[in-house]
């Protein structure tokens, strides 16, 4: 390796240790950080998320990309340092497009609104709340007026999520699902409803917490580079593949969501801790995208957890440890019951067939908003009726509704397309590593996970964002993303547990 690649490798390293510093910030912020710190955490994470743009975008990285842009002309364009220098160009590309101070100001507003929020839902009182939206929104109009040329507003956001999609491409999928997944969800609720008292009797939270623990074990969690805490809204974070660090929440009301929002993370974690050491401090680290990265947290979540071969080698543990409440239930039962399909107020409790109306609902909402065809002020009645219109209920309050989901406060816009874009690529990955491991299910039946894992490995994890979401999803799976596998694996998954 030559200077110019040792000299980019060096400033790459230090871009990544204050990216890594500030997702620490982040997570210290929303796990245990006082009351008193927002104001200190909010100028914090302000001074090294402009460092941190400030580093990337200086003379000295443009110079050395350029070099490096001639230096691989003659390279492999799938050659790690090709790869390497393309997307560190592209990416230098769109920061060198936003201002560091923007950068700053962005940083100090989510802090200030992430805190809202939480008072606002804990509250149930949107008006709280409201002021600091207001100014997210405004900060999102204008880092759309940084790229004058992309096709809609949208796109803008829709990249920094899921490089290379179009707001087109998303409602072109939205389009083929929508319709028949309301026509499923109809059939469903249609038939005599599957009894789901068990999930809502009283459980002990440290019991289901040290359930999930031994499943997230199971998974092939690695605890020695990685931890688990609660916060107000479930996530996954990463400092590197040697700390990657996952959250749940407890609601007496709903037991099990705490169970299934930690499988749902340690999909996420899973990815992480998979990257290993060969993409460490460079731009390849970290996955190649949210929509990829939501195909991991939905496979472990749903295609594995809400399993019969999963529930058949892990209810009788679940069992044990609660024989009160799960007397004389059988594994099936259980099975059917964390699978009811049911239209409900909650996103990250929804069941799969309604769960991406609950998405397209959000995405919708932040194009309006964006377009200034309504306003942040509209935002709660706009949100009750198309919650009536798309999923059949209406909220009694802001914490149930408009307040439900952290990703507007912490300026996320542009992100839950990706819930659905991962849940379509998650069939895909299933349905190839099955062709291949056609003892799949006996293996989850017998709580083995280690295939599952290493085909996951060495089919996404390992390659980070070295290739396109389109190109890692086309190269494990032979095809490019489709949402129909998914909607063939809803109807054959719900016409067997309702029997028709």
């Amino acid at each position: 390796m030559d200077d110019t690649f040792k000299n980019l490798e060096s400033v790459f390293g230090e871009i990544i240790d204050l990216r890594r510093a500030a997702a620490l910030l982040e997570w210290d912020e929303r796990v245990c950080m006082p009351e008193g710190g927002v104001q200190a955490h909010g100028d914090m994470l302000a001074t090294v998320r402009r460092l941190e743009h400030e580093k990337f975008t200086s003379r000295e990285t443009g110079e050395l990309l350029s070099e490096a842009k001639e230096r691989v002309k003659g390279l492999d364009r799938d050659s790690d340092l090709h790869r390497l220098v393309t997307v560190a160009a592209r990416d230098y590309d769109k920061a060198t497009r936003v201002p560091a101070a923007f950068v700053s100001e962005q940083a100090q507003t989510v802090s200030a609104a992430h805190h809202a929020w939480v008072e606002a839902r804990s509250k149930s009182d949107f008006s709280i709340f409201r002021p600091h939206l207001q100014k997210v929104v405004d900060l999102k109009r204008r880092y759309v007026a940084f790229f004058p040329e992309v096709e809609q507003p949208y796109d803008a956001l829709l990249d920094d999520f899921e490089p290379g999609m179009k707001t087109s491409e998303v409602q072109e999928i939205f389009d083929t699902l929508g319709s028949r997944q309301v026509t499923l969800v109809q059939s469903l609720v249609d038939r005599p409803q599957i009894d789901d008292t068990v999930l809502t009797l009283p459980y002990a939270e440290k019991d289901i917490w040290d359930f999930g623990v031994e499943i997230m074990t199971s998974f092939g969690f690695d605890w020695a580079r990685g931890r688990q805490d609660k916060s107000a809204h479930p996530f996954a974070t990463s400092a590197g593949p040697g700390d990657v660090r996952v959250t749940t929440r407890f609601d007496a009301s709903q037991p099990f969501g705490l169970l299934f929002g930690t499988l749902h993370e340690t999909g996420h974690a899973l990815y992480e801790q998979g990257l290993g050491s060969r993409w460490s401090r460079s731009l390849l680290e970290g996955g190649v995208s949210l929509g990829v990265h939501e195909s991991q947290s939905r496979l472990w979540e749903n295609l594995v957890g809400r399993s019969l071969p999963f529930w058949e080698c892990f209810f009788p543990r679940l069992q044990k440890r609660f024989p009160a409440q799960l007397d004389g239930v059988t594994p099936r039962q259980f099975y059917r019951a964390v699978n009811k399909v049911e239209p409900s107020l909650i996103r990250v409790e929804a069941d799969e067939a309604t769960y991406n109306l609950h998405v397209m609902l959000r995405v919708e909402l932040e194009i309006a908003l964006l377009g200034g065809e309504i306003t942040v002020a509209d935002l709660p009645e706009a949100w009750n009726g198309r919650m009536k219109s798309y999923v059949g209920v209406v909220p009694d309050g802001d914490a149930k509704g408009v307040l439900q989901d952290i990703h507007w406060a912490i300026g996320l816009f542009g992100y839950f397309a990706t819930y659905t874009i991962g849940n379509v690529i998650s069939v895909q990955l299933w349905d190839a590593c099955h062709g291949v491991e056609p003892s799949l299910d006996d293996q989850i039946r017998r709580g083995e996970f280690s295939t599952l894992l290493a085909w996951l490995r060495t089919r996404v994890h390992e390659h980070g964002r070295k290739y396109q979401p389109q190109e890692v999803v086309e190269r494990a799976t032979g095809a490019r993303i489709d949402p129909e596998p998914y909607l063939r694996y809803l109807d054959r998954k719900f016409r067997e547990i309702y029997g028709f």
